[in-house]
């Protein structure tokens, strides 16, 4: 998200659109540059981007940012990723300023929608849960943040939370975002965990075909670079979850 879609993007530096049905938003900078990027963050100031939506100075970002998700994350994993984007080379580039209707141009009206549809809050292990469960729910829910393309929103751009990942029309560009719930017909009921774990690594789908559009990205950046635990974490939470409910 953060890298823009041209062949000579320099890797985390912002300026890569998402179209959206309440307008185009324009990734940030996060490398460590003083004036565009994130030069001079504190870890404190890094958590409170990603588990308050709220900028450093003061101001609110909206949820095209997955702070909503991202509220679950560790302090251990934010000061992670703080240690990471430091070790970046400083870039100098600008962000571009979001294209919104006029209504949303003020992110003072980020106020009344935090107030509406954000509960901020660290992630809770389910005692009741095993160990892989937990990690799968914390991947997934949170730092993966995957229910953010495959969840449904509702008319304010909220999740809807009774429908989690059962798959969104309205995805990032316009995209239809598939259904990843255990429904048989309409999500990967029919996959094993092997199954997914497979594509989790290699983009490759039960029938042998592969990955595409973003989800392609997702896996080669993403997915394909965490442990075999971890996608095997994930798979044992999406293989717990029911079918898709009916909208």
């Amino acid at each position: 998200c953060h890298t823009a879609d041209r062949p000579d993007a320099i890797p985390l530096a912002g300026g890569r659109p998402l179209e959206t049905p309440f307008g185009t938003f324009y990734a940030p900078n996060l490398t460590p540059d003083g004036a565009t990027g994130l030069g001079g963050w504190t870890d404190a100031d890094l958590g409170r981007a990603l588990r308050e939506g709220i900028a450093p100075d003061g101001s609110y970002y909206y949820p095209a940012f997955p702070y909503p998700a991202y509220t679950g994350i560790s302090d251990a994993d934010v000061a992670a990723i703080g240690a990471y984007l430091r070790t970046r080379k400083p870039v100098r580039q600008a962000t571009p300023e979001h294209d919104l209707p006029w209504y949303l141009r003020s992110r003072l009206v980020m106020f009344g929608w935090n107030l509406l549809n954000f509960s901020p809050g660290r992630f809770v292990p389910d005692a009741a849960r095993s160990a892989g469960w937990n990690r799968g729910a914390y991947l997934v829910r949170h730092l993966g943040h995957c229910g953010e393309c495959h969840t449904p929103r509702n008319a304010l751009g909220a999740l809807d939370a009774s429908r989690e990942l059962a798959g969104s029309p309205d995805g990032p560009d316009g995209g239809k975002i598939p259904d990843i719930t255990q429904d048989p017909d309409s999500g990967i009921g029919r996959w094993s965990a092997d199954e997914i774990v497979m594509f989790l690594e290699y983009g490759v789908l039960p029938d042998g075909d592969f990955a595409g559009s973003s989800m392609s990205d997702v896996i080669s950046d993403n997915t394909a670079q965490l442990t075999p635990e971890d996608r095997q974490a994930i798979a044992t939470y999406l293989k717990s979850l029911g079918p898709a409910l009916l909208p």
